[in-house]
């Protein structure tokens, strides 16, 4: 039986260099980077230069970076000072957003009394411009809070059209970039995003370390309190290795961009193209031509049956992907997602999220379509 990952949105294996970066980091700098000695002083270096190549390859200034432990804690950090520091009123989101931005914004609804409105969204799984500008129109301190890439349908936001929306309503623009960092090209100089997120294991980087992108001149008070590691906003020793393992993971990212994504474009394809041929009822949540390059969301033309135990039985023929429905306490769940723009008929139907890397291969695609026609 072969073992085949087409999971990647959920996690990416490391890049053997980034291991080597990481190893050589773990044997040789194990000095606190707080530290004023040579052992000290070596371990600041690294995280500083780490941090100057993460901003060059966004184009923006090192002092805008932050590390933090994940994307989650990024976001949490953002969206809870923009309502305690910046004094926001409102907070304008979608539906389709990730639980790390939904949930926690539905806490602090209740929790600090904010306006919370969601902008409509499409047929397409896309979402209502128009309506977003009807939303802006309104005269409060607002946030907009949306993901660039959907990790369960891979829709994309057009990031200049919110951002100069954004700008032009005098409205702060948070966007959760954890799909896209190291996936696609993204200049902060020319958007005028105040906050961005990535996480280190979405790009080919280790797990437990990502980053906070927070515009130049926007103050906030720490997220963690004690040392002045970070600016003075999250105390704790700083992990180098990660650090310095999520700088070389983006600049590798960024260098095999072009090479990469071609390859994986070609790949989503020839999926495509076989799904058709194989089941031609299929039906893809987001149009497969508009959505992020590596990310596929396909409900299957198969007996509502056998929705609950699909991802079991891709399992244990070999084949990791994820499903747009989580199974909650013993009962299958419609995502999130799909229940905002997906007909209940279809809502009922097995569908599978497929997400791939410059690690997959035809003959993967060509396995799993195997294991399908088996089911």
């Amino acid at each position: 039986m072969k073992n085949i990952y087409l999971d990647n949105a959920s996690t990416t294996p490391l890049r053997p260099e980034v291991i080597a970066e990481m190893t050589k980091v773990l044997t040789e700098n194990f000095g606190n980077p707080s530290s004023t000695h040579a052992f000290g002083r070596s371990s600041k270096t690294l995280i500083e230069l780490s941090r100057k190549s993460i901003a060059k390859n966004l184009n923006c200034s090192a002092q805008e970076i932050i590390f933090t432990s994940c994307g989650t804690e990024a976001n949490n950090f953002i969206l809870l000072s923009c309502i305690r520091d910046l004094k926001v009123e409102r907070i304008i989101t979608s539906k389709i957003e990730h639980h790390a931005v939904l949930h926690t914004l539905e806490v602090f609804e209740k929790q600090y009394n904010i306006q919370l409105d969601f902008v409509s969204i499409l047929e397409d799984g896309t979402i209502d411009y128009n309506d977003l500008v009807e939303l802006l129109s309104q005269n409060k301190k607002t946030l907009v809070s949306l993901m660039h890439v959907n990790n369960e349908i891979g829709t994309v936001l057009n990031l200049e059209k919110v951002s100069q929306l954004c700008k032009s309503y005098n409205a702060y623009f948070h966007t959760d970039t954890v799909q896209s960092i190291g996936k696609t090209e993204i200049d902060l100089t020319q958007l005028p995003i105040d906050f961005l997120v990535a996480s280190a294991h979405k790009f080919h980087g280790p797990k437990g370390i990502g980053f906070a992108f927070i515009r130049k001149n926007i103050v906030l008070q720490p997220l963690l309190l004690g040392g002045e590691q970070e600016k003075g906003l999250r105390a704790g020793t700083e992990s180098i290795h990660n650090i310095v393992g999520m700088a070389k993971a983006l600049e590798m990212a960024v260098e095999h961009l072009e090479t990469e994504r071609n390859e994986i474009i070609a790949l989503k394809n020839y999926f495509v193209e076989q799904l058709y041929l194989h089941f031609p009822e299929v039906v893809f949540a987001g149009k497969p031509e508009d959505t992020f390059y590596n990310v596929i969301n396909v409900i299957l033309p198969f007996d509502e049956s056998k929705t609950s135990m699909l991802l079991f039985q891709l399992d244990m023929n070999g084949v990791a992907v994820s499903r747009g429905s989580a199974c909650q306490s013993g009962s299958v769940k419609p995502s999130h997602v799909l229940e905002a723009f997906v007909s209940k008929e279809l809502l009922q139907k097995p569908n599978i999220r497929v997400s791939f890397s410059h690690y997959n291969t035809k003959e993967d695609v060509d396995y799993l379509l195997e294991v399908l026609k088996k089911i």
